[in-house]
């Protein structure tokens, strides 16, 4: 009982110290620049450790599965569900265990009601499409320098992939696991040098976790609202909500509509300017082409009430954060929080992934 008893002391003593500081409004200059890069640059390890072991062992899976059932590797559906699941039950679950090792804060829950819900939902989907062109724009430009198309892995993916594995992967799967690593395990270790801090380091690493360019865009925009929204709310099933619907518009729904027919025909009697092909083509996917285009001004319409919502929120100024509990000095926040042993070794490792994603032919 005696413990009991210290131990609610020691935590309402933090509590009253922590609501001192947030109604001052002023930083606890206590901890020295030295310190939070150490503290940085040991999270930045601890997701580069995490992030060898995860390849290591999708290696070692791959590399038995070829010597005992090569054909298996030739199969899209047996190589992602490989692929995916010694990530997911190998090499996550480590990588969570060494990112604990790593000191974190306790965010204060908020509620959120669900007419905000939907306005954010909005709002991440239109970020998503917005930075997704924008990405798309980039390769391409890429693509035309050095003479040959950059490889679109997510497009190829769910060309590739069924329906169903594609919807447990990337709908139920990727927005728990995702929004667990890189909101609620990186945000609370980092929310102390202050909400903008978190909020870029957490779309940063995200993005780059991605290992392309063409997901790197909208990763990175999307992941910061994503831990925007956990800053405010500190509740892990907001930003796993959004994070199931955008996966589920931009993967499951448009794969429904794309699979109706087949789009190669179809760019096939456009090129030749064959006619009766066109036609042909028109006559038989009917039905499929009007939930196309039905689909499509869905999403237009959507993006358009985004980025207005947007447009208000900033003329609102809703978009605020919260200073931390330890002030990092103008100046020197990028060298503090990224130019460390770390934060290096995780961006570098990521950096060469997309370059030679973007290389690649």
């Amino acid at each position: 009982m005696d413990g009991m008893n210290e131990m609610q002391g020691t935590y309402e003593t933090g509590s009253a110290m922590w609501n001192d500081y947030m109604q001052s409004g002023r930083p606890n200059p206590g901890e020295d620049i030295k310190t939070t890069r150490k503290h940085f640059s040991k999270l930045g390890l601890m997701y580069f450790l995490g992030t060898l072991i995860i390849f290591g062992v999708q290696y070692l899976v791959g590399y038995l599965v070829d010597l005992i059932k090569p054909e298996w590797l030739e199969n899209p559906n047996i190589n992602l569900t490989l692929s995916m699941m010694s990530m997911y039950l190998v090499g996550i679950p480590i990588m969570v265990v060494l990112i604990r090792l790593v000191p974190a804060e306790r965010i204060e829950q908020r509620h959120m009601k669900g007419g905000h819900f939907a306005i954010a939902a909005i709002m991440s989907y239109a970020l998503m499409i917005v930075s997704n062109v924008v990405g798309l724009v980039i390769t391409l430009v890429i693509s035309l320098l050095k003479g040959a198309l950059v490889n679109n892995e997510l497009a190829e993916m769910t060309q590739s992939v069924s329906i169903p594995l594609l919807f447990v992967f990337t709908v139920f799967c990727a927005p728990f696991i995702e929004e667990f690593v890189f909101r609620k395990l990186l945000v609370d270790r980092t929310i102390r040098y202050g909400q903008g801090v978190s909020i870029i380091v957490s779309g940063l690493m995200f993005g780059l976790f991605h290992g392309n360019l063409n997901q790197f865009a909208y990763a990175f925009s999307l992941g910061m609202f994503l831990a925007f929204l956990y800053c405010k709310t500190g509740k892990l099933k907001v930003t796993i909500g959004i994070h199931m619907i955008v996966n589920f518009m931009g993967t499951i729904a448009s794969a429904l509509v794309l699979n109706g027919f087949d789009i190669n025909e179809m760019q096939e009697a456009l090129l030749n300017d064959d006619y009766y092909a066109l036609m042909e083509f028109y006559s038989k996917n009917f039905f499929p082409m009007i939930l196309m285009a039905s689909f499509s001004i869905c999403v237009f319409g959507i993006v358009i009430a985004g980025l207005v919502l947007f447009i208000i929120a900033l003329v609102k100024r809703r978009f605020t954060f919260a200073p931390g509990q330890v002030s990092i000095p103008k100046g020197k926040r990028f060298l503090t929080v990224f130019l460390n042993v770390g934060m290096l070794l995780f961006s570098i490792f990521w950096i060469i992934q997309i370059v030679q994603q973007l290389l690649s032919i």
